[in-house]
């Protein structure tokens, strides 16, 4: 007989915490308990990865019919609605909210339904006073958005509000450059929306490849995303408690480049009054000051460790209060460990998987599996996608000599249809080994066409290797196997 009610109990039901629980007690017949305040599923399912990536697809059909003219077919353009879609994509998250659910009852985990804490090496507290224990606790919380230390910062939303619109608004600014704030920019620019994004260093998409920053950001602008970079917020407040200044005329979907572009809102998608009783009146940086119907603070998230008892059990937190771990996830506290974006490492949903599985195979399984975070391949959603592997081409130049293959042109597809949209394939090469370092591509479907990429790249193959790749014609992706000369070194 044990000594502790569980043998794992896991806190978060996210996709890592999730998957540990249930091939823990499915596979290796632990005793798992797990612990949920919210929806299972976490960011990722909730209120992330799916509901946007729905969102991606949903925002790309007008452009879709502007296209399909230039190819014989006679198609007219409606309107878009909000709420409509909005529940169609709510019933796929329950949907797969249930999944989740079925799939720890299958394995017999144990599941609370509310808010637990760390109360001590061994002992969980819930939310209703209740204790637990466990042999090994698995702290898997995610993390979430945060707002600027700003005055009134209440009136703007974050990423996890977008979801929940009862409207869509008019206008928004999107403060942040991040991936966050570039891919709901592209999204809410496909559904009609004014967008005006304001950037505080001097390029979108701090830490990605130059060169392929650059091309989204050209991209973003020709859509008509007013994209302001080196600048920030220095006051907002509701349009009520500043004196007026002149308000922007909308046509019926926005103004600007977007009011010839035919995705208008329709009747039912009225301005949104989220977060604001009115519009919102922003100065910025540059001095300009103007009304939004909607602020999005898309400005970093933080790890969930607030208020988890876990420095009083002896759990170190880092700089951000990320819990801070060992390549196999284990915390100070011998029997605490920690996966996912509460530990701040790779903070991806695939990631926090393979974490989890790592975590079991090591605690349960005997095996113990360090957890790989090289050669990470990833993919942002702006419009076209940026699907990225390995090195940039600054961080290679950093470490060794190099050489860098990159071509941009317009593909076959775009290029009928009489656009400028651009693509862009790139290939970091080390002179040395002649392996390539770092794989970079701004494409539609660049993250399908990563996710083959990182095989290779993560397999280490050389240059040479790739040339020695028939290319599949006539495709945007043959590129990556017939650039012979490299654009320049470094």
């Amino acid at each position: 007989m044990s000594d502790f009610d569980f043998d794992l109990f896991v806190i978060g039901g996210g996709s890592g915490g999730v998957r540990a629980a249930r091939v823990a007690a499915g596979e290796y017949g632990a005793k798992v308990g797990l612990a949920e305040d919210d929806r299972y599923g976490g960011t990722c399912v909730i209120r992330g990865c799916v509901p946007k990536k729905l969102m991606v697809f949903a925002s790309g059909y007008a452009e879709t019919v502007d296209e399909a003219k230039f190819f014989g077919w006679d198609i007219k353009h409606g309107s878009f609605d909000w709420h409509f879609f909005k529940d169609r994509m709510n019933s796929e998250l329950d949907r797969l909210e249930g999944v989740y659910r079925k799939l720890l009852a299958n394995t017999d985990v144990e599941m609370f339904d509310q808010r637990a804490r760390v109360k001590g090496a061994h002992t969980i507290e819930l939310a209703n006073g209740e204790t637990r224990t466990a042999k090994h606790i698995l702290v898997a919380t995610g993390g979430r958005p945060i707002r600027p230390d700003l005055a009134n910062a209440h009136l703007g939303i974050v990423s996890d509000d977008i979801f929940h619109l009862e409207r869509l608004p008019k206008s928004i600014l999107i403060v942040g450059g991040g991936y966050i704030g570039c891919e709901f920019a592209g999204i809410l620019n496909g559904f009609g929306v004014e967008v005006t994004m304001y950037n505080r260093a001097a390029q979108i998409l701090r830490g990605f490849d130059e060169e392929a920053r650059g091309l989204i950001a050209d991209s973003m602008r020709t859509a008509g995303i007013d994209i302001h970079c080196g600048t920030s917020i220095v006051e907002m407040a509701l349009e009520s408690e500043r004196e007026k200044v002149p308000m922007p005329s909308h046509s019926d979907a926005a103004t600007g480049a977007l009011a010839s572009r035919p995705g208008e809102l329709n009747e039912h998608a009225d301005v949104s009054r989220a977060g604001a009783q009115g519009p919102i009146w922003v100065k910025s940086t540059n001095g300009a000051e103007k009304y939004f119907d909607m602020v999005l603070f898309a400005t970093g998230r933080v790890p969930n460790t607030d208020n988890m008892g876990l420095e009083d059990v002896g759990v170190k937190l880092g700089r951000r209060n990320e819990i801070k771990v060992d390549e196999y996830s284990q915390t100070a506290v011998p029997s605490i460990y920690a996966i996912g974006d509460v530990t701040d490492r790779v903070n991806l949903t695939p990631v926090a998987i393979r974490e989890g599985m790592a975590f079991v195979q090591t605690v349960f399984g005997g095996v113990p599996t360090p957890v790989d975070h090289l050669l990470v391949p990833s993919a942002v959603f702006t419009q076209p996608e940026f699907g990225t592997v390995g090195l940039t081409e600054e961080q290679a130049a950093e470490q060794e000599p190099i050489e860098v293959y990159s071509t941009s042109f317009r593909p076959m597809q775009t290029a009928f249809a009489e656009r400028q949209t651009r693509v862009m394939m790139k290939l970091i090469v080390s002179k040395a080994t002649r392996v390539v370092l770092g794989c970079h591509i701004v494409a539609p479907n660049a993250g399908e066409l990563i996710q083959l990429v990182g095989i290779a790249v993560k397999a280490q193959l050389t240059k040479e290797q790739f040339d020695a790749t028939c290319a599949v014609h006539p495709t945007m992706s043959e590129e990556l196997v017939t650039m012979r000369n490299p654009t320049r070194t470094a």
